[in-house]
């Protein structure tokens, strides 16, 4: 078994964009994300954290805006937006999810600009996902980040027997599609699937992402099976777990994603690559 190892890929990633970054400045170009949070989730707080962190590391200007859940509604928000999308200094936009309940999410996404959807969330962007390949300008980043974990371990997907477990728009979608386009064979499960191991137990390519600790469990993986953990699960002392029971799974598969230290870090090193495709479009730089 070996670890496909999230934190040393995602290491060497921002590495590359760090010399990008050097050479953008150069040109008077800087790259620039902002971040809207709304609300007080402690998980979120977390997640935007790294964020900036990333971006402290690799030289991109960082700006946060935090907002209290009652201060804010579905119309200021949108308001807030269509500022940062005339703003010609902002280059990537992201809005925290989740949101509050009472601010109506889709609404919010729509309102960003494509070319400063640095999540990829917008219907314009993840439509490209769908294209091919070639159109893959700014995917989601935890489904870019899946790929580019894969691809770092020379992992051939051609005729693969992939399953995804999870259809969510954030990763399970995007991430079947991405597959699709490097001509796996993708089966995606979701809530509502029957029998689940009987699509899991085939798979050559295993990827879960529902956030449910210990779902999947050893009798429900194949031998030599490589296994990409999405789930992101905290017990009652803080604890990560992923979606698949790494202990017993672990011992009879190929390749496997830790969690902590696997998708994570991708998912940050590849939204750090999203900011800097968005603002080399915007300024015309190949």
């Amino acid at each position: 078994m070996e670890l496909l190892d999230g934190r040393k890929v995602s290491s060497e990633l921002l590495e590359g964009l760090e010399k990008e970054v050097l050479e953008l400045k150069r040109k008077n170009v800087h790259p620039h994300l902002t971040v809207i949070l709304v609300g007080d989730s402690p998980a979120s707080r977390v997640y935007v954290k790294h964020k900036k962190k990333a971006c402290e590391k690799i030289g991109v200007l960082y700006e946060q805006l935090d907002y209290k859940a009652e201060e804010m509604d579905t119309k200021k928000l949108i308001a807030k937006i269509h500022k940062l999308n005339e703003n010609p200094r902002v280059y990537g936009i992201l809005v925290q999810l989740p949101l509050p309940d009472h601010i109506y999410e889709p609404e919010v996404i729509r309102a960003i600009e494509p070319k400063k959807d640095v999540d990829g969330f917008t219907a314009y962007n993840l439509g490209k996902v769908f294209l091919s390949t070639e159109f893959e300008d700014l995917p989601p980043a935890t489904a870019l980040g899946i790929i580019k974990l894969l691809d770092y371990y020379k992992i051939d997907l051609v005729g693969k027997e992939t399953v995804v477990v999870g259809s969510s728009n954030i990763v399970g979608k995007p991430i079947s599609m991405m597959l699709l386009n490097r001509k796996a064979t993708v089966t995606t499960c979701n809530s509502k699937t029957r029998d689940l191991k009987s699509h899991t137990g085939r798979a050559d390519l295993l990827v879960v992402a529902v956030g449910k600790k210990g779902l999947i469990t050893e009798d429900m993986v194949k031998d030599g099976a490589i296994v990409v953990d999405v789930g992101i699960n905290r017990d009652d002392d803080g604890k990560l777990y992923g979606d698949v029971d790494f202990e017993n799974v672990s011992k009879k598969v190929s390749y496997i994603t830790p969690v902590p230290g696997g998708v994570g870090p991708m998912t940050i090193a590849c939204l750090m690559e999203n900011i800097l495709t968005a603002c080399k479009r915007l300024n015309n730089i190949n």
